[in-house]
């Protein structure tokens, strides 16, 4: 007697099913699960930041999604301020600035000089004249009061006439010496009178050449009269 399933078909949960039935159960289910999985982390996506956009690129290829403020590093802005122009006409707070003495007499120059209370130092050439021609610092440096400006001179050195200093006050002697472009030293120190001077009065000197002067007390002359006798 014979059932109705004549090609013998084994069904998958039964007894007698082989193992292959099995196997795709379990795929299939194993399958759905997967589906459900991608199905659920996507709608989990969309329902925690479903305004947020995808790191990376924007779904449109030509625009690019903009980094965070955190992502952005600081620019870096380097000022530099513009240095101030060197010219002759700088001047420090007193405003003194060297004359413009260039082409002119070395002794007038000297003079404006110590008019402004600066100090000079002549240094004569080799050429002829007596004006000018450098000067250092140069014109219109900013200097202050007591700067020593070297005036070159184009000539070499004039002559002078040695002053008769004796029985002058030493340091009225010096000036003397100065306003003539002589120089004083001193063998004994600088006060008292002037006792004795080398070169000699009314010698021949040449500008900035030094005379040396003996000072000291005046020397009391003889009475003539005999010493007391103890």
């Amino acid at each position: 007697m014979t059932d109705g399933n004549t090609a013998r078909e084994t069904h998958p949960g039964g007894p007698g099913g082989s193992g292959s039935g099995r196997m795709a159960k379990v795929l299939g289910g194993g399958l759905a699960v997967v589906l459900l999985a991608a199905v659920g982390a996507t709608g989990g996506w969309l329902l925690a930041d479903e305004d947020a956009p995808p790191s990376g690129r924007n779904a449109d290829a030509g625009a690019t999604v903009p980094a965070t403020p955190s992502e952005t590093p600081s620019p870096t802005v380097r000022t530099t301020a513009p240095s101030a122009p060197r010219t002759s006409a700088s001047t420090p707070s007193g405003g003194l600035t060297v004359p413009p003495v260039l082409g002119t007499d070395f002794e007038d120059a000297r003079d404006e000089l110590r008019d402004l209370h600066l100090g000079w130092r002549l240094v004569f050439g080799t050429g002829s004249g007596r004006d000018v021609r450098s000067a250092d610092p140069p014109v219109g440096s900013a200097v202050r009061r007591g700067t020593t400006v070297a005036l070159y001179v184009a000539g070499p050195a004039p002559e002078v006439s040695v002053p008769d200093l004796l029985d002058d006050d030493c340091s009225d002697a010096a000036d003397d010496l100065v306003e003539e472009g002589l120089y004083p030293r001193y063998r004994t120190g600088r006060t008292g009178i002037v006792t004795a001077q080398d070169p000699e009065p009314d010698s021949t000197a040449y500008w900035n050449d030094p005379v040396t002067l003996t000072c000291g007390e005046e020397q009391a002359e003889p009475s003539g009269r005999p010493a007391p006798t103890p």
